[in-house]
Order: C-alpha cells, then structure tokens, then sequence
C-alpha cells in the first residue's frame, strides 16, 4: 500500500470542534426542554458527519411533526452558522495536525469532506491558515459518497492510493463505498458508535504518523 491522496473530515479530525458544534444545536432547542435537548445532542454525536439540513429536517419532522420548506432550514441553518462559526474557527487543533497537513501537503494531495456547507468550511479553512495546503475544501449541501466520487474521478485518482481520516460513521460510509483505506480519529464521543471497529486508529497525528508513515513517503 502506498499512499498519494488523503481526504480529511474536519470537525474532531483536523480540529477539535465536534462539541462547538453539540452546544449550538443544543442552544437552538434549549427552548423545547431538557428532554428534546438530550435528543438532538444524542442524534447529533451518533450522526456526526450528516449535514445540519438534513438533522434540522429530520427532528422538526420527528419533534413536532413539522415539515419544513427550503427557507425555513435554510434559515434555520444561518442562525446555527451564528452560533458556531467563530467557535470552530478558534477550536484548538487535534494534536499534531497542523504540523502533518503542512510537512506532507509536499508529497502528498489533500482535501477536505465534510458535512459543513462548503462555503463555511471554505472561510473556516482561510481563517485557520490551511487553504494552500489543500486542494480542494468540500461539503454539504452534497455528501460524503458525492465527493468522494467527484474527486476520484476529476483527479484520475486511484482508490488503493486513497485515504480518508474521519472521525464518523458517513465518514467510514464514504471510503468503504468508494473502496478507499480508512483510518478512524478516535475520541470520546465516538467510542460507542466504534466499539466493533477493529481497522486503522489514531488519537492524534502523531499516532497516525507513527502507525502509516511507511506508506506516506
């Protein structure tokens, strides 16, 4: 195995954002009581890398029997962008990250997958000082398995040569539906919805370099 690409999810892979993210939608509902409250925390961690369109469609529908018009989610996920964004801009990093995009971006080509709109997770990668080191940055409105596809395909890359970090189930979805290596960001959040898993794991960046750093020279 020898790898030339790497796709990265960002929140709780390239920083340590998954619980900026918990707060907001659960400030969004706090209104509804602590029992809505649990729920959405809860769907929220067992579905980290599902767009916040598509969780905000999911719990009206479930909540309160709403169904919601384009608008509506869309507004809906502007008051979260409020919310969160300069909580994920300023998230501390997850060890050793910023140090391993910068020395292998040299050698290697990345991009980011992940469920945050893509021109949000553009502005977040500006304001964190990694847009040179990637290719390309994308996210919702279009899925993992979308752009895992799209990138293959307009960059001719080849899919033994491939891996994606991430840190959530769509994020494992993405590379075995793609048939790309997966290595999972290990965390605390995480660790009931891997307890089976038994593939390449990192806590941080140093432990991935350790563990696949033959195959990245």
């Amino acid at each position: 195995m020898k790898i030339k690409n790497i796709f990265f999810d960002f929140d709780g892979v390239i920083a340590e954002s998954v619980t900026a993210k918990t707060e907001a939608f659960k400030e969004m509902y706090a209104k509804y009581g602590n029992e809505v409250v649990k729920k959405v925390e809860e769907y929220h961690l067992n579905h980290g890398g599902v767009s916040r369109f598509e969780k905000f469609v999911y719990w009206e529908k479930i909540f309160f029997g709403r169904t919601l018009s384009t608008e509506q989610v869309e507004q809906m996920a502007s008051t979260f962008s409020r919310l969160v964004l300069k909580k994920v801009i300023n998230a501390p990093e997850v060890p050793g990250a910023n140090a391993f995009i910068q020395k292998y971006s040299k050698t290697l080509r990345f991009w980011i997958i992940t469920g945050t709109p893509t021109n949000e997770i553009e502005l977040i990668a500006y304001n964190r000082n990694l847009t040179e080191f990637f290719i390309g940055v994308h996210g919702s409105p279009k899925n993992k398995k979308y752009w895992t596809e799209f990138l293959i395909k307009k960059y001719k890359l080849n899919r033994n040569e491939t891996l994606f970090l991430g840190d959530a189930t769509t994020d494992r979805d993405a590379a075995l539906f793609s048939k790309l290596h997966f290595a999972l960001r290990e965390n605390e959040e995480n660790k009931a919805l891997f307890i089976d898993y038994t593939g390449v794991s990192f806590k941080d960046f140093f432990e991935l370099e350790k563990n696949l750093g033959e195959y990245f020279i």
